[in-house]
């Protein structure tokens, strides 16, 4: 996602820069973001100087510290695990000085849990974007009682910059409000599931033609991830010790087994020609 959002404040005429571990991810996402715009120029979305100018906008760091020089704004997409990440704030909190916000995008992690590593603990907050960041309009802004209005403002002003529509969620609580309600509604899918009410095809379907929603919860959690699902659901397990939050016995083996999703080829459902099931719209 991280990529995604980088891409999405080029076009928007944010100057954006991107950092990983990982090299070879660096390079798949300049190889995404170049695909991406070549292809909005092919679609007459674009103009091609809108690409060349969206292309200079961003900039692939060699380190984390050349990454968040100048920053006004550092947005955290890395695993969704609390140790890495808590490990990471710290750092940023040495390397960003005021008024730098420093965000993760965790759907699960609240910032008031990251706050706690920095030295400041009033510019931490989550803004958490939806897959696929390109598409999805919303961002949700979560604050936690430490957070200064001015932080706030800022926030909500780079939500308003980047053209997406802001909710702020005031008061922290695992999952926010949008995946709190997906939850609901997956957990009671994958119960149906397990139960051999319905495959998971038919359950998609039934949610896509019944609900009227754009893609059904299997597809979904492909598409988000499975791991990213599996992962927040254990943490929110394990922080609040609710067994409505464990996770279901086939999310824990699909994640065991490595089938995550749309981005390794297999997950609820296999993706050999990359096409939509369940009545994906």
């Amino acid at each position: 996602m991280g990529r995604q959002i980088a891409l999405h404040c080029a076009l928007k005429g944010i100057d954006a820069s991107l950092y990983d571990l990982s090299g070879d991810v660096l390079n798949s996402a300049k190889k995404f973001s170049d695909e991406y715009l070549e292809s909005r120029v092919m679609k007459n979305r674009i103009t091609d100087d809108q690409r060349q100018q969206a292309s200079a906008r961003l900039n692939y760091a060699d380190s984390l510290e050349s990454c968040v020089a100048g920053a006004s704004v550092v947005i955290e997409a890395i695993i969704e695990d609390f140790a890495p990440k808590a490990e990471l704030f710290k750092t940023l909190g040495q390397l960003c000085p005021p008024p730098t916000i420093l965000a993760s995008n965790s759907s699960n992690i609240v910032g008031s849990r990251l706050a706690g590593v920095t030295a400041a603990p009033e510019r931490v907050i989550n803004l958490h974007f939806f897959n696929p960041v390109l598409v999805m309009d919303l961002v949700e802004v979560v604050l936690h009682p430490s957070v200064t209005p001015d932080v706030e403002r800022a926030a909500l002003k780079f939500c308003s910059d980047i053209g997406r529509t802001s909710v702020v969620v005031r008061k922290e609580v695992p999952g926010f409000v949008v995946n709190r309600i997906f939850r609901a509604l997956t957990r009671e899918a994958m119960n149906l599931l397990e139960g051999g009410y319905a495959s998971a095809e038919d359950i998609d379907l039934a949610v896509t033609k019944g609900l009227g929603h754009p893609m059904g919860p299997f597809y979904l959690m492909d598409v988000a991830g499975v791991d990213v699902t599996y992962l927040a659901r254990l943490d929110e397990y394990q922080e609040t010790g609710d067994e409505s939050a464990r996770p279901n016995d086939i999310l824990e083996k699909l994640y065991s087994e490595g089938r995550w999703g749309k981005k390794v080829g297999k997950g609820f459902y296999d993706y050999p020609e990359d096409k939509a099931p369940g009545g994906a719209k």
